[in-house]
């Protein structure tokens, strides 16, 4: 049993810490609304009493309070230099470089990506979901801000570098969380590759998988479905849940018919209308990787157990 009054307290926090970052114009009331938004995410993560969670609360406490760390020394290098605390004055080439490793080890991108699968393993499905989406805007909003400072190899490398490590760490995966975390971090290597070229695109990309993974989330929620062995088991129970489950997957990997094609379509039109086209066939071959076990979820659905089989 928790207090409503705890429970009210923590929900406000998470949001008005959000709110406050993506509304501030200064550095430190940015930095102030991350970290009452990470103090407040806490107590949440280390709900269930296992040392699984407690473990898992340790890691995002400390990688966030890393990031924190570096996107105080990024501002206040950027201060000491042009004198000014404003989000948009981040002209420092060093202290822009290290605030873009900040809010990606704040999102999970790799390569500072490790933390992320092993946090979402330890906690509830309810909070896997609030880490995978909510806690995204904050830092995706800063960057958003600042990315016409942002060097464009810089981005365009760590958003190939997610694709990939998000399409490879997945293929293995019998813990659906944890294949949640490696979709997350694919896709948020296509939202931070495209934020060098169009950040608007990247916005819509980041809020159309947000659309898709909260019902994937919910849904699992729903049935208590975690692993892929649940899966193939609810199917009988709950057979239009589980249908959804396989065409939301579908979609989260970018298939054509689905909503998830159109981001992923219209970033590729943007790269090769940049003449980018080696990266454009580099982030393709990523996506079918990644697309490889979304239909491996897919089939182990569809196929395996549906009745007509």
């Amino acid at each position: 049993y928790i207090n409503p009054t705890s429970i009210t307290i923590i929900t406000l926090s998470i949001i008005m810490g959000t709110i406050m970052t993506m509304s501030s114009s200064n550095w430190l009331m940015a930095w102030i609304g991350l970290e009452l938004n990470m103090l407040a995410i806490l107590p949440i993560i280390s709900k269930p009493k296992t040392t699984r969670a407690s473990e898992a609360t340790i890691k995002y406490f400390l990688t966030q309070a890393i990031a924190s760390a570096m996107m105080l020394l990024s501002s206040t290098t950027n201060a000491w230099q042009t004198g000014s605390w404003d989000i948009l004055e981040l002209k420092n080439k060093f202290s822009t470089t290290i605030m873009t490793l900040s809010l990606m080890m704040k999102m999970g991108a790799a390569p500072i990506h490790f933390w992320l699968p092993e946090v979402l393993q330890g906690t509830t499905l309810q909070t896997a979901l609030l880490i995978t989406t909510w806690q995204k805007l904050a830092p995706i909003s800063l960057m958003y801000m600042i990315s016409n400072n942002i060097q464009p190899a810089l981005l365009m490398s760590a958003g190939i570098l997610s694709m990939i490590v998000g399409g490879l760490g997945g293929i293995n995966q019998t813990q659906l969380r944890k294949t949640m975390a490696y979709s997350s971090i694919n896709n948020l290597g296509w939202t931070i590759m495209i934020m060098a070229l169009s950040p608007n695109l990247a916005v819509m990309n980041i809020f159309i998988y947000m659309i898709m993974t909260t019902p994937i989330f919910l849904m699992m929620t729903s049935t208590s479905t975690k692993t892929l062995q649940n899966l193939t088991t609810t199917w009988t129970t709950s057979t239009a849940t589980t249908l959804s489950i396989a065409l939301l997957m579908l979609s989260t990997s970018g298939l054509p018919p689905f909503t998830g094609f159109m981001p992923k379509m219209l970033a590729l039109n943007e790269l090769i209308t940049q003449k980018l086209t080696t990266l454009a066939t580099l982030a393709i071959m990523t996506s079918l990787v990644s697309l490889l076990f979304y239909l491996r979820i897919t089939y182990l659905i569809m196929v395996l157990t549906s009745p007509m089989t």
